[in-house]
């Protein structure tokens, strides 16, 4: 199935307003991040990078990506032609995303105790359905490299590197993306 197919059926809603969605009883939403949310998600993008990628970094890239993350780092690109989302559930803020110029995943982070339920599929159709053209791409962290091929991403390059930090270049054809 489709992306677009796909996301009529996610929790995300087109619209500006959010259409909430619920897990075992508790309230749950994808929106638009907003400057009271730059601590929380800040936090989120820094425990799962502590935990999953940080170990295979060298202290640059670490102060690097620390850098990227911080509520001023977050604030910088709010200014610009970026989409940023937050994962929320009563009120509290386990998973963040942002869509760089309408084409490029910058980050994709989900706090690790929600990891495996459906937060960074929402998140992602969220992203996928503000891409502006047929590719969206990623940069993507070694270890998060399955998790975006199951959002329909393919390799599209040699692993790289930037100031420590060591991706692996990525496309979603945006027909194709977010398969069953």
């Amino acid at each position: 199935m489709g992306a677009l197919r796909w996301l009529r059926r996610a929790s995300y809603h087109p619209d500006v307003s959010f259409k909430p969605i619920f897990m075992e009883d508790t309230p749950m939403a994808v929106r638009r991040l907003r400057a009271t949310d730059l601590e929380q998600a800040s936090a989120v993008c820094m425990a799962s990078f502590l935990e999953a990628v940080a170990p295979s970094l060298s202290p640059l890239g670490i102060e690097t990506f620390t850098g990227i993350v911080s509520m001023n780092g977050f604030a910088d690109r709010m200014s610009d032609d970026n989409d940023m989302f937050v994962f929320e559930t009563a009120g509290r803020v386990v998973g963040v995303a942002e869509l760089m110029g309408g084409q490029h995943v910058a980050t994709l982070f989900v706090a690790p105790g929600w990891q495996g339920q459906g937060v960074g599929r929402a998140l992602m159709a969220a992203v996928l359905e503000c891409a502006r053209g047929e590719v969206v791409t990623v940069r993507a962290s070694l270890s998060s490299v399955p998790a975006y091929e199951r959002f329909g991403f393919r390799i599209a390059g040699e692993v790289g590197k930037y100031l420590g930090l060591v991706y692996q270049p990525m496309e979603c054809v945006i027909a194709e993306g977010l398969a069953d």
